[in-house]
């Protein structure tokens, strides 16, 4: 199979910056703790797929300090800021850049545990035949977008942030023209009704008491998050 470059979107798990919806159910600890685990899953499977290069895009830039407990693991990898932008921009920049190099690319993120090498395989096995292939999230994102082609149409005016995002993309790649995979959606960890999707052990890794960290809602009786029900219409990826 023709080489498929994978391309890591991640932010630095920074306490307080990342994953901050996670933290009402997690403190600011636990949710950066988590965010560094599925970072470091997601760097796993990339590199256990076998598909081509892989690159960590990442936000802030790769020498700033929130990256050095990252910069020395033996990630057969290369590094590269995202840059500023919206995410469309981001993602085009990032697509353009692969493309340049004459590769498909896969588009990827760090917050779905789901999203296995298996996966992303498959994913790049469709590319063989199709311009495009997604792997939408069940909130109406999409954890996966594949590209054997580039246009920076994919990415204006999109909704990020809404459940609009996968339809959006849909009708992009339909303007263009191009054939689009779909492989079955998969859940993204955003919101605390999302723990419940976590691999086991994950949530209680997280959950390792910091000294000083009172900014999770705890269930005294049972130690663990309380995790409240929040509605799914109010779940954007």
């Amino acid at each position: 199979m023709r080489p498929v470059h994978t391309v890591i979107f991640a932010k630095a798990p920074q306490p307080g910056l990342a994953k901050t919806r996670l933290i009402p159910a997690l403190g600011a600890m636990g949710a950066a703790r988590l965010a560094a685990r599925m970072l470091r899953h997601t760097v796993q499977e990339a590199l256990a797929a076998a598909l081509g290069e892989v690159e960590l895009c990442v936000t802030p830039a790769p020498d700033d300090a929130a990256w050095r407990p990252f910069r020395p693991s033996a990630w057969p990898l290369t590094w590269q800021a995202q840059g500023l932008g919206d995410l469309g921009l981001r993602l085009a920049r990032a697509a353009a850049r692969q493309s340049g190099r004459g590769a498909p690319v896969l588009l990827i993120g760090t917050d779905c545990p789901a999203l296995t090498a298996a996966v992303l395989r498959e994913a790049a096995a469709r590319l063989a035949s199709d311009e495009a292939v997604m792997v939408p999230s069940v909130d109406g994102g999409y954890v996966l977008l594949g590209l054997r082609r580039f246009s920076p149409v994919v990415f204006r005016h999109i909704a990020w942030s809404t459940p609009q995002v996968a339809a959006q993309t849909r009708q992009r790649l339909a303007r263009l023209g191009w054939t689009l995979a779909e492989l079955p959606a998969l859940r993204d960890i955003d919101d605390p009704c999302d723990l419940e999707a976590l691999p086991g052990g994950w949530l209680e890794e997280s959950l390792a008491t910091d000294p000083g960290d009172a900014s999770a809602t705890t269930d005294p009786a049972t130690a663990r998050p309380a995790i409240p029900d929040l509605p799914r219409e109010n779940r954007h990826a």
